[in-house]
């Protein structure tokens, strides 16, 4: 069996799959503001699973990552710097893990979804934050393993600003009052599609991917704003760096731990 662990920005997720990938256990607890609390909470949460003999494990986390080490360098979500969060949950769990970015795994999961018809596929969450990765015949890019496409500046209504802070879930809430899931209003929608489509059209001059998958709670209601953000898009489409198809990701609430079972499973056959 294998242990999945995303640890988000409200709450933590344990999942155990089988090694055909099927789900039999899941635990959720709140996710502390402190790392030692996190640890603790962990501890007591894997006590508590009914299975406990795993082969491998794969911990997903949302920051910038030494995975050598398995060390968290900065989190983006929380304050934490330079944590040993590999270690510390190798201890509890006694069996080798992995650390990875949270988007790279959701990524990883989406494009294997889709490896028969796409090779080259951008994952872009747009949740709290916004994030994403690139997968190449079902690998995770190595050159972009550490990008943070939420961070890219834009002039936005005359101020510089991180993509993140106008066109995320939380940029959202604070502009509309109100959540993706609330909001109906084709004009509020196409103005949320024009802030989206800033942040694409740079990824899709600079990796030309085959296929974008929209993941993250904004992604989940991608229906709603599908057809303007394709004609956004449209308006500066260039020969050279076509616009690619959109997709809605498929499970968009679990790409993460499936993302980490992939993993988990390719390291150990590595080895078996």
């Amino acid at each position: 069996m294998y242990l999945a662990v995303d640890i988000g920005a409200t709450k933590v997720l344990l999942a155990v799959f089988t090694n055909s990938g099927k789900v039999v256990e899941q635990r959720k607890f709140a996710t502390q503001e402190t790392y030692e609390g996190l640890i603790e909470d962990f501890a007591s949460e894997f006590k508590n699973l009914e299975h406990t003999d795993f082969e491998r494990a794969v911990i997903a986390v949302p920051g910038k990552l030494d995975r050598a080490r398995g060390v968290g360098i900065a989190f983006g979500n929380r304050d934490w710097r330079n944590v040993p969060i590999g270690p510390d949950i190798e201890k509890i769990i006694g069996c080798p893990l992995r650390i990875e970015n949270d988007a790279k795994l959701a990524a990883l999961s989406e494009a294997i979804l889709i490896i028969d018809e796409f090779k080259k596929v951008l994952y872009v969450t747009i949740s709290t934050g916004i994030s994403s990765g690139l997968i190449v015949n079902g690998i995770i890019d190595p050159v972009l393993e550490d990008s943070e496409s939420g961070q890219m500046w834009f002039q936005h209504n005359g101020k510089l600003m991180q993509w993140e802070d106008f066109a995320s879930g939380r940029a959202i809430v604070a502009k509309y009052g109100k959540r993706a899931s609330e909001i109906d209003d084709p004009k509020i929608w196409k103005a949320i599609a024009e802030d989206i489509a800033l942040g694409f059209r740079e990824l899709i001059a600079i990796i030309q991917p085959e296929v974008i998958i929209i993941g993250g709670g904004v992604g989940t209601h991608y229906e709603k704003y599908k057809g303007q953000l394709s004609a956004e898009l449209k308006k500066y489409e260039v020969p050279i760096a076509p616009n690619p198809p959109i997709r809605k990701a498929q499970r968009p609430e679990e790409a993460v731990i499936y993302g980490c079972f992939h993993l988990a499973k390719e390291a150990h056959d590595k080895t078996a």
